[in-house]
C-alpha cells in the first residue's frame, strides 16, 4: 500500500484484484476514520467517469470528509426527527458503505424520496413512512406506530414481500441512529413489528436452449416491434440483430443485464469473459458481488459474439458489446420492452430477462457441472444461492436408490 500525505489526511492506494483503489484516512475526535473514494486512473490522459486522478482524489477527499464531519455534527438530541434520521441513513449508505445507485434508488423510492418532494399531480407527497413518521421525534416513535405504517402500506394491496421491504429499510433507519456515532437512539420500534408471511416461492422456471434460439430469433426478424412501425432502416436491423445476440449472451453466459450492458470488447477473450464492471441505475460500477469473475465462453455465445463484431463500428477495446446507435449504453427500461414483445411474439412462458440468467444456472446443473463451478461462473457469494440449480438432477439422481429400499424382499 502507497501513501500520499496532504494535511491531516492522507490518500493511500491499495491494490484489488479488481485494480488499484483510492482511500482517505483521516482522524476525528481521536480516532482514525476511512472512507473509499473509488477506482485509481493510472494511465495518461482524462479519467473517465467513476475514476479519479491524483487532483481528482484530492477533491473527493476534501469532501468526503466535510461529508463526515456533517454528518457527525447533527443534531443526536430525542429532537430529531424521523426526516433527519432517514437524511443521515441515506448519506451514511451512500458514502460510506458505498451502496450502488440502484440500492440507493430503491431506498429512497421506499422511504418515499427524503431528499426530494415527488409531485404527483398537483400535491406534493413524500410517501407512506413520511407521512406517517418523517416529522415524529426519532426517539419517541412506538412499535404500534411503525406497524400501523405497515398497516397502511397493506391496505394498498400490495403483497407481503412488499410490505416487509417497508417494515427492513425503516429497521435499517432506525438501526443507523442507534449508532453512538449517529443520533445514539435506545431502541429500534421497527424489530417489535411482525413480519408478513410471504407465500412459499414458486419452482424455477427457465427456457430451454431451444426457446432461447427460439427468443433471438423473435428479435432478430423484428417480430416484437409494432406491426404499424415495422424496421425500416439499417439502424432497426442492427438494433434487432444485436438484442438477438444479447439475449443469446446471456442465457449461455449467465451475465446480469447491468453487467451486459456494461460489458466491453477489451473483456471477450478467446476462452473467457472478464466480468468487471456492471450499470446500476445508469451508473457504471463493479459488480454485485464486487469481485471481479471469469466466465468460460461457451461456443454458442462466443459464436454471437464474433457476429457482433461484424458490425464494423463500436468494437474498439474500450467500447460497449451492446450500445445504442451513438455507442452509449442501452436503455434498461427500453431492453426490458423489447424483449417482452418478443417473447410473447414468439409464444414463450411469460418469463423475466433475469430468468435467462436462471436458464443458464438451470443448464449448467442438469449438465452434473460441479456447484462449485456454477457458483464460481454466476459470482454467487453464497453457495446454498447456486445449490436451488441443482435441486432437480439431485432427485433424478436419486430415484434409482430409491426404487432399490422398495424392491428389497420382492420375489
Amino acid at each position: 500500500m502507497t501513501a500520499e500525505t496532504q494535511a491531516s489526511y492522507s490518500i493511500h492506494t491499495r491494490e484489488l484484484r479488481s485494480g488499484p483503489v483510492l482511500e482517505v484516512y483521516f482522524r476525528h475526535h481521536g480516532r482514525q476514520v476511512h472512507r473509499r473514494i473509488g477506482p485509481a486512473w493510472t494511465k495518461r490522459g482524462r479519467p473517465p467517469e467513476g475514476y479519479f486522478d491524483k487532483a481528482a482524489a484530492y477533491d473527493r477527499a476534501r469532501a468526503i470528509i466535510a461529508e463526515h464531519m456533517a454528518a457527525a455534527a447533527e443534531p443526536r438530541s430525542s429532537g430529531a426527527t424521523f426526516r433527519d434520521v432517514a437524511h443521515g441513513y441515506l448519506r451514511w449508505l451512500e458514502n460510506v458503505r458505498g451502496a450502488k445507485p440502484e440500492t440507493l434508488r430503491s431506498h429512497r423510492s421506499t422511504l418515499g424520496e427524503p431528499d426530494v418532494a415527488v409531485k404527483r399531480g398537483s400535491a406534493t407527497t413524500n410517501g407512506h413512512v413520511m407521512r406517517a413518521l418523517g416529522d415524529r421525534p426519532a426517539a419517541e416513535i412506538m412499535p404500534a406506530e411503525v406497524e400501523a405504517l405497515l398497516a397502511t402500506v397493506e391496505a394498498t394491496d400490495v403483497g407481503p414481500r412488499t410490505v416487509n421491504k417497508y417494515r427492513a429499510t425503516v429497521s435499517a433507519v432506525f438501526a443507523y441512529a442507534q449508532k453512538p456515532t449517529t443520533f445514539a437512539l435506545g431502541a429500534n420500534p421497527a424489530k417489535a413489528t411482525d413480519r408478513r408471511r410471504e407465500a412459499q416461492r414458486p419452482a424455477l422456471d427457465t427456457y430451454t436452449v431451444a426457446e432461447v434460439e427460439q427468443l433471438a430469433r423473435a428479435l432478430e426478424d423484428g417480430r416484437h416491434r409494432d406491426p404499424a412501425r415495422p424496421a425500416s432502416s439499417d439502424a432497426d436491423h442492427a438494433e434487432d440483430r444485436q438484442d438477438a445476440e444479447l439475449v443469446r449472451v446471456a442465457a449461455y453466459t449467465g451475465l446480469r443485464q447491468g453487467e451486459l450492458r456494461a460489458l466491453r470488447w477489451s473483456d471477450v477473450g478467446g476462452e473467457v469473459l472478464t466480468v468487471s464492471r456492471a450499470l446500476s441505475a445508469g451508473v457504471e460500477s463493479g459488480t454485485k458481488g464486487g469481485r471481479v469473475r471469469h466466465v468460460p465462453l461457451v461456443p454458442q455465445a462466443a459464436t454471437a459474439l464474433e457476429r457482433l463484431r461484424q458490425r464494423g463500428a463500436f468494437i474498439a477495446p474500450e467500447e460497449l458489446v451492446f450500445c445504442n446507435w451513438l455507442g452509449r449504453p442501452l436503455d434498461e427500461s427500453a431492453l426490458r420492452r423489447r424483449f417482452m414483445a418478443a417473447r410473447d411474439a414468439a409464444g414463450l412462458r411469460p418469463l423475466r430477462f433475469h430468468d435467462l440468467r436462471h436458464t443458464y444456472g438451470s443448464l449448467l446443473g442438469a449438465a452434473g457441472v460441479p456447484v462449485t463451478d456454477i457458483q464460481a461462473a454466476m459470482g454467487h457469494a453464497d453457495v446454498q444461492t447456486t445449490a436451488r440449480y441443482l435441486h432437480a438432477r439431485q432427485a433424478s439422481e436419486q430415484v434409482d436408490r430409491f426404487a432399490r429400499a422398495f424392491s428389497e424382499g420382492v420375489d
